[in-house]
């Protein structure tokens, strides 16, 4: 053991840390754009998904501030307000969250994790990013050719009517699900097929399995919405009837096909954060994960039944009163998987050695917001409730504790974590449970708020509001502003911490999956031979040394 890094007996002893590593082999902006290493890929990701981030958070603000008062406060124009929440939407969802945990932290972290050089298809990977950066210039162009209006969901037949820019944002959709699409694909070969000796399937970092999962919604869900999105760009550019009624067209016809899709994308965005919050729970517990069968076969559960549930958000849409049932049950199966997860990492937790660090805060952020954001889910599976609740702010509130709340809050947890790892670099724990103090009691601030305020008939997407509702808007403004705040801090130190951050160890938390077995930053070549896997939540072997304040192996010690 050299340097207090951690060694296996398929590394070469004495390691260090400093020296080439894949952040400085080569430093010009060609070797970064043209790059085939997963990492840089990760990495390019990783800023280009922030940074759709803050404009998103803007737009956010720009609503939440709008809110503030029944009578116009920024604009005097709805038609404004109505792009401004279009476009938080939008870009929050295609750009931020669904390549968020996927694109960017498994692009750095799925070939490390099993002991892989690369993935299995590194040009298709970087054919990938640029989709998706091409995607998110149509996004871009659309905010200065006067935004589009009709939400998120591009509900016919007002957009199939709408002056404003929907052509241009629809291609960008549709260029984002080749880029999602390719992407799953490369995650499922190089799982199937570049695990290392001794990586059984039962072997495998539960992060994986949720990739794996989140990897297969990908690849069937997104042909869907991209066939669905084409027929609508053909509808506005040639007339032909196909959702529109005034040309023969149905319009619930669209809501079933978006449905289809977008039922599944809830679970891209929220599976992936899942297998995060499995690795922080058990890393930073320092104890073996409870249940691993259970919870890697809840993920593959879960992505069977994003499938068949699509149906429960069209219970106001004409549809029969059995298809009504059918989905309302099979609604309350998709809480079982759900449930089997937030059990297990309770038992995870009991008697652990838990240590409060800010990987760790967010996971625990994660199973509280997602608790809530599941059982409000059950009051949307139940007829008598979900249609009256329909299209008002409870929904909103539901959506943002999944999404938000859950979904983001584990990508922020999988940063944090991976941190050290991606840069070579420490932040600073202080700041950092600060941050998320913030973030935590600001997001519940905003949208506890909204259950309450959507319980009493606050429908969502207006413009303005009967003065009753008020003093709801501005408690759930305020919270918006402090939760801006959670994230202005977190790009503070995290930028900080690559300026003047001092140097991480290999192994911070003392995590055993193969990813902590590198040196930090890993090499481009990540292992200098194919590492043999062992089980990635046996910690026993691991212990704290002081000097380099994080674990090394006993063995190697």
């Amino acid at each position: 053991m050299s340097d207090g890094y951690l060694s296996t007996s398929t590394e070469q002893p004495g390691v260090k840390t400093v020296g080439v590593n894949y952040l400085n082999v080569t430093r010009t902006i060609a070797s970064w754009l043209l790059t085939l290493d997963h990492k840089r890929i990760g990495l390019m990701y990783l800023v280009g998904v922030l940074s759709t981030f803050f404009l998103g958070g803007i737009f956010a603000l720009l609503v939440r501030t709008e809110l503030w008062s029944p009578n116009p406060i920024l604009t005097a124009d709805p038609d404004t307000y109505n792009r401004w929440f279009t476009a938080h939407g939008a870009i929050m969802v295609f750009l931020v969250i669904i390549p968020g945990v996927p694109a960017a932290l498994g692009n750095f972290v799925l070939p490390l994790m099993l002991g892989a050089k690369d993935v299995a298809f590194p040009r298709l990977n970087l054919m990938s990013f640029y989709l998706w950066l091409t995607g998110a210039l149509f996004f871009i162009y659309t905010l200065f050719s006067g935004g589009i209006d009709t939400g998120w969901t591009f509900y016919t037949p007002y957009s199939v009517k709408s002056p404003s820019s929907v052509i241009p944002v629809l291609t960008g959709v549709f260029i984002l699900g080749f880029s999602s699409i390719f992407t799953g694909m490369n995650f499922l070969v190089t799982i199937h097929k570049l695990r290392p000796p001794g990586m059984t399937w039962y072997k495998m970092p539960l992060f994986l399995w949720a990739t794996y999962s989140t990897a297969v919604i990908q690849v069937l869900a997104t042909p869907v919405l991209a066939i669905t999105l084409l027929l609508l760009i053909m509808e506005r550019t040639l007339g032909v009837g196909i959702f529109d009624p005034a040309h023969g067209g149905d319009p619930v016809l669209f809501q079933h096909f978006f449905w289809f899709y977008s039922h599944p994308a809830v679970y891209i965005m929220i599976v992936p954060p899942m297998g995060v919050v499995s690795e922080l729970i058990a890393v930073h517990s320092h104890k073996r994960i409870f249940g691993y069968k259970y919870i890697a076969f809840s993920s593959v559960a879960i992505a069977i039944f994003s499938f068949i549930v699509w149906g429960h958000h069209m219970f106001t849409s004409g549809q029969s009163e059995v298809m009504n049932a059918v989905f309302s049950a099979i609604t309350f199966s998709v809480s079982i998987p759900s449930a089997i997860k937030i059990f297990n990492w309770l038992a995870t937790l009991y008697k652990g050695s838990i240590r409060l660090t800010t990987p760790m805060l967010y996971g625990l952020s994660f199973i509280f917001l997602f608790s809530i954001g599941g059982l409000t889910g059950l009051f949307h599976a139940v007829l008598t409730t979900s249609i009256p609740l329909h299209d008002s702010y409870f929904v909103v509130a539901h959506f943002h504790y999944v999404m938000l709340g859950s979904g983001l809050i584990g990508f922020f947890g999988g940063l944090h974590h991976w941190w050290p790892k991606m840069t070579g670099k420490m932040f600073s724990e202080f700041w950092g449970r600060i941050a998320c103090g913030l973030i935590f009691v600001g997001f519940n601030v905003t949208f506890f708020t909204q259950f309450v305020m959507g319980s009493q008939g606050m429908p969502r997407r207006y413009y303005t509001y009967a003065q009753k509702f008020q003093i709801y808007h501005q408690i759930s403004t305020v919270g918006s502003y402090i939760m801006a705040a959670g994230f202005v801090l977190m790009a503070f130190y995290l930028l900080q911490s690559l300026v003047g951050g001092r140097k991480a160890p290999a192994n911070p938390w003392g995590g055993n999956s193969l990813e902590w077995h590198t040196p930090t930053p890993p090499p481009t070549e990540n292992f200098a031979v194919t590492p043999e896997a062992t089980d990635p939540y046996d910690y026993t072997e691991l212990e704290y040394d002081p000097q380099i304040d994080g674990y090394t192996s006993r063995a190697h010690a």
